[in-house]
């Protein structure tokens, strides 16, 4: 039995527009020790997938409408608010996206820290105050003890995020949820970040789901990805054969956008793009999600008509369109004639 299960998650705000279908039929599960890349352009419902699994959205506006979230065996939808809390933190832990602002200023670093371990450990002062001190020192923050005292301001982008990342693993939980853990970090913190993640999930055999708008930080961190789009995962498959095969277009358009090393274009020319936007949440098209930018897709086409099925198209790799790579014939439609 897979560690974590998502079946057929909604998740919608209600707003003054009407209502946001944030999170629109999510299913994907997650077996002990492993990583799942989850991607795709800001708005596509990563986030509010990780908070919904945290218990972690703001109702209101926001609600779960439909799914379970099973988490060894236990739907999370289910529990209380007092039993998530039990959870959030100590079984299940997250990292959020700005560690800039995910720490209060005004309470130390050994406070914040020492928090967490009373509340779900029962430690006592003195224990927490010593636990604190090896969990920075696993994390690679010199000269631990004396850091204790300091307030946020006084770390660095990098270092906070390691606070962070030091909180999360304070119960030692068979779950992390990273939300874009390198933002806001310049590459070579972003580098030993993605590596202190991959050390301490194989050192505590945690499981954890990566969130984030790079295919790159994919590519290196993974075990297998799940593309998301308009609320809704397109394609899922393990790493290696998701870069090696992509069948959903939007896929194959973001693998495409990517700069290459070996490129040989002109420095005049432009990186592909996606032409068009993403769809209204409030209003979204009643088929495929992606059609209105597809280059596969025509009018009176299947894939504008109904909303495809996300289906196994070979072993562990599930696509959502009626255009598949591998069972493509047709052309573009730009270059048909």
């Amino acid at each position: 039995m897979a560690l974590l299960e998502v079946r057929n998650l909604h998740t919608h705000f209600m707003t003054r527009e009407g209502v946001v279908r944030a999170v629109d039929g999510v299913d994907f599960d997650l077996d002990v020790g492993k990583t799942l890349g989850i991607v795709g352009e800001s708005g596509c419902g990563k986030s509010v997938t990780a908070l919904s699994i945290m218990g972690l959205i703001p109702k209101p506006p926001a609600k779960i409408v439909e799914g379970s979230i099973t988490f060894e065996g236990r739907d999370l939808t289910d529990l209380s608010e007092r039993r998530l809390e039990d959870v959030r933190g100590h079984e299940i832990a997250m990292i959020f996206q700005d560690p800039m602002t995910s720490l209060n200023p005004t309470l130390k670093i050994g406070t914040q820290l020492t928090e967490v371990l009373r509340r779900h450990l029962g430690m006592s002062k003195q224990q927490a105050k010593a636990r604190a001190v090896e969990l920075l020192e696993e994390v690679n923050i010199p000269n631990a003890d004396r850091r204790l005292d300091d307030y946020p301001h006084r770390y660095s982008g990098g270092m906070r995020q390691r606070v962070m990342i030091a909180m999360a693993i304070a119960c030692n939980p068979k779950l992390l949820i990273a939300d874009e853990p390198t933002t806001a970090l310049d590459v070579t913190v972003q580098a030993r970040i993605l590596d202190l993640l991959e050390e301490l999930r194989q050192r505590h055999n945690m499981a954890m789901i990566l969130i984030t708008h790079d295919m790159g930080v994919v590519a290196e961190a993974a075990d297998e990805v799940a593309v998301m789009y308009a609320g809704q995962i397109v394609e899922r498959a393990d790493i290696l054969d998701l870069f090696d095969r992509p069948e959903h277009p939007y896929t194959e358009a973001l693998l495409g956008a990517l700069p290459q090393i070996e490129d040989d274009r002109t420095r005049e020319e432009r990186l592909a793009t996606i032409p068009g936007r993403p769809p209204n949440l409030v209003n979204p098209p009643p088929a495929c999600r992606f059609a209105p930018r597809c280059p596969y897709s025509s009018f009176g086409d299947s894939c504008t008509v109904e909303l495809p099925e996300l289906r196994e198209i070979r072993p562990s790799h599930w696509v959502r369109t009626a255009h598949p790579a591998s069972e493509r014939q047709e052309a573009p439609v730009e270059a048909r004639v």
